[in-house]
């Protein structure tokens, strides 16, 4: 599976904060670089369990040029400090227990 695209910003003094056009809602914060794609996995996680209690579907990823040509994303990938990807966690959970 493709992984979720995450932008993310830092201002000048604060933290770096990550969020996902794929996973409406999703969102985390990290003060240090290191601990950002813990803190991104685990919001990516929570957020899908959360849906998952709710019953709704979660949505695949869309490739980075699609997001980048998505009008509601334009103007956070022009203002972001850089993008990762992040595997989805039930993804790789299941990948392991094969």
């Amino acid at each position: 599976m493709k992984p979720y695209i995450a932008i993310v910003h830092q201002e000048e003094g604060s933290a770096y904060g990550v969020s996902f056009p794929d996973a409406p809602g999703c969102f985390s914060a990290a003060d240090e670089l290191d601990d950002l794609f813990a803190m991104a996995t685990e919001a990516l996680e929570l957020w899908a369990e959360g849906m998952r209690e709710d019953g709704a579907p979660i949505p695949e990823p869309r490739e980075l040029s699609k997001l980048r040509d998505d009008p509601e994303w334009a103007e956070s990938f022009e203002g972001a400090a850089f993008i990762i990807a992040i595997e989805a966690p039930w993804d790789r959970l299941s990948r392991a227990a094969e």
